[in-house]
């Protein structure tokens, strides 16, 4: 006759382990309605807090970027300036004290507002009107940037300077890239190349488009 050779308490371990939950995948929902998300979904920002919350397309489309709400569409279109004209001395009037910034025009403020990420976050600079007038000026597709939601992406840590009108969101992102992937006074490798990622999508997504 066959004996078990089963621990005592091996059975109650089995029986135990038939009530655990596996971790469930985690699923993107709407922070209006609850619906759950694509991967491709909508963002909205939250004028009063600068937050991004992800909507579904039936949320979204309630809040247009002309009507002054308490959220605004993100729009989705990247496009790299190619012809934007900043030499070295007006970027270096701005006073950023890093060759990485954006530039969004917020509404509350009535103001240009200029941001760098760091190692602890988004940072703001302040900005001379006067020196950022002149290149207003030499770069009048600044002017059909919409207020708070698209920036001016400013790269010169590249060998070539690299502009962009983006989505504000993008920029968060990046400012979670560098929080997360920062490592002692330089950076360190993996940061830099995360960074180079980054803009190699911001290239792709914006198809080469010009302004």
């Amino acid at each position: 006759m066959a004996t078990s050779t089963n621990h005592p308490g091996q059975s109650s371990l089995a029986t135990l382990r038939r009530y655990v939950r596996r971790p469930r995948e985690r699923v993107d929902v709407c922070e209006l309605c609850a619906k759950p998300l694509t991967s491709l979904h909508q963002h909205l920002l939250e004028l009063d807090r600068r937050r991004v919350a992800c909507a579904c397309d039936a949320c979204a489309i309630l809040f247009p970027g002309s009507s002054r709400q308490r959220f605004k569409r993100i729009p989705r279109d990247v496009v790299r300036l190619h012809d934007f004209a900043m030499d070295d001395q007006e970027w270096e009037s701005l006073l950023i004290p890093i060759n990485l910034a954006y530039f969004v025009h917020n509404s509350a403020a009535g103001r240009v507002v200029a941001q760098y990420p760091s190692p602890g976050g988004a940072m703001e600079s302040l900005l001379d009107l006067e020196y950022w007038n002149a290149i207003l000026e030499r770069n009048p597709v600044l002017r059909k940037f919409e207020d708070d939601v698209e920036v001016l992406l400013v790269n010169r840590i590249s060998q070539t300077p690299r502009y962009y009108r983006a989505p504000i969101d993008h920029c968060f992102r990046l400012v979670g890239i560098i929080r997360t992937h920062w490592r002692g006074l330089s950076g360190g490798a993996e940061v830099w190349k995360e960074i180079d990622n980054f803009f190699g999508q911001l290239d792709q997504l914006s198809g080469g488009a010009l302004a």
